[in-house]
């Protein structure tokens, strides 16, 4: 559809503001964060014009099936059920913004400057990219629509493919893959998967997940380089490769405000408040692009989960109506779904927690808490969604828990608490 199109079917209904009308909002980025700023904004009655940037072309559509249903066919798209006409929202696809001039309340784009009241960034995040890999055919990233229909070619041909990174896309991409037949070497340069998320007695018993998937899982083994057909480890050896997919972290897509004077962090993550506010006036940042305070854990958080898009888009859209009193401080959330276990994570946790078990890892279903003088900051549960709602209510509580209640992995999580 044409960005002309798109305009028509959200400009159903819509006025332009007069002399008392309500500010024009402008949102950068048509993902979960943008869309639910706008879905929030009409939910609380804000009246004003409402316009959706977004770069691709696709209308909005949800990420987390792109890891499987999208790839193996089994949904063609996964565009949000929103009418955006009925909302009277305006959306402009495939129009990239390359910068912000807030003295004059304007963006720069392509196709010229766009003008805003109030300015909402929900422009997520970006994957990195191995190396020197940028161009070369065959290499790719999983992160957007048009990403997942280059790949799923690869896995309807069965093809050899070489996973950089034991993440989380790298492990769902996996799942797909071999549910699609394709051979899996996945290639990770720390000891275990998900290194920088998990201590490595809880990776542990992940490392087997893909081995009886029937992938190949590689640790310690950093890329030296790609080349037609293979991936070259830094040990010299050599991985045949009819694909590489890369999953090996992402990045605040935050590139276009350099000069904007809005604040960066040393991550580019947009500094933003506990109401989701920027350095600029009227300018607010939510979802995987902006860092945001936690009292509950008493650091700066940068979340780049579903969950963080979903939730704090209702803090801004308050704060654009007046309802300032509102914070945001969200137990982080997210799961996955790997190699047929369905994995939720809740909470923020610290190498000096203390670790409790519940149940036993070589088991389909258990979980992990950890514990700050008797007070839960997250838990890991597989298999145990009871374990993880109860626990998030518990975490967002500040609750108390008995540990040896807690490694009673018979007993409801809540009867643990003091």
């Amino acid at each position: 559809m044409s960005e002309r199109q798109q305009g028509q079917q959200g400009q159903q209904g819509q006025q332009e503001p007069g002399p008392a009308a309500q500010p024009r909002v402008v949102i950068v980025g048509a993902g979960m964060a943008g869309v639910q700023t706008a879905v929030a904004l009409r939910e609380k009655g804000f009246g004003g014009p409402v316009t959706v940037l977004g770069a691709e072309p696709h209308p909005p559509y949800d990420r987390p099936p792109l890891s499987k249903a999208v790839l193996l066919g089994k949904a063609e798209s996964s565009a949000f059920d929103i009418d955006f006409a009925a909302l009277s929202v305006r959306l402009r696809l495939g129009l990239d913004v390359t910068g912000l001039r807030s003295g004059a309340r304007e963006l720069d784009t392509a196709r010229g400057p766009v003008p805003y009241d109030v300015l909402v960034i929900a422009t997520g995040a970006e994957p990195v990219n191995l190396p020197g890999t940028e161009s070369l055919p065959g290499v790719h990233l999983l992160r957007t629509l048009d990403d997942a229909e280059r790949l799923r070619p690869v896995l309807g041909r069965r093809q050899r493919v070489v996973v950089v990174g034991a993440g989380w896309i790298g492990a769902e991409f996996t799942t797909a893959a071999r549910e699609a037949g394709c051979a899996v070497t996945v290639v990770e340069a720390a000891d275990r998967p998900l290194a920088g998320v998990l201590p490595a007695e809880v990776a542990a018993p992940l490392t087997g997940w893909y081995a009886e998937s029937g992938a190949e899982l590689l640790t310690d083994a950093p890329v030296a380089g790609v080349e037609p057909g293979a991936v070259i480890l830094a040990d010299g050896r050599r991985l045949d490769a009819d694909a590489v997919v890369v999953g090996i972290g992402a990045r605040p897509a935050t590139g276009w405000l350099a000069g904007s004077g809005i604040e960066l962090g040393p991550d580019g993550a947009i500094v933003a408040d506990e109401r989701l506010r920027t350095s600029l006036p009227e300018v607010y940042a939510v979802g995987d692009c902006a860092s945001f305070p936690s009292a509950r854990y008493g650091e700066r958080l940068l979340v780049h989960h579903w969950d963080n898009a979903l939730q704090g888009p209702r803090t801004v859209a308050a704060q654009v109506v007046g309802e300032t009193d509102e914070v945001y401080d969200p137990v982080p959330y997210f799961w996955s779904e790997q190699f047929g276990r369905f994995v939720q994570y809740a909470g923020h946790h610290e190498a000096g927690d203390t670790l409790v078990w519940r149940g036993d890892p070589a088991e389909s279903a258990w979980s992990v808490v950890w514990l700050r003088d008797g007070t839960p900051t997250a838990l890991l549960a597989v298999g145990r969604p009871r374990d993880l709602a109860q626990g998030r209510k518990l975490i967002e509580a500040g609750a108390r828990l008995d540990p040896a209640r807690t490694a009673d992995p018979s007993l409801p999580l809540r009867k643990a608490a003091l």
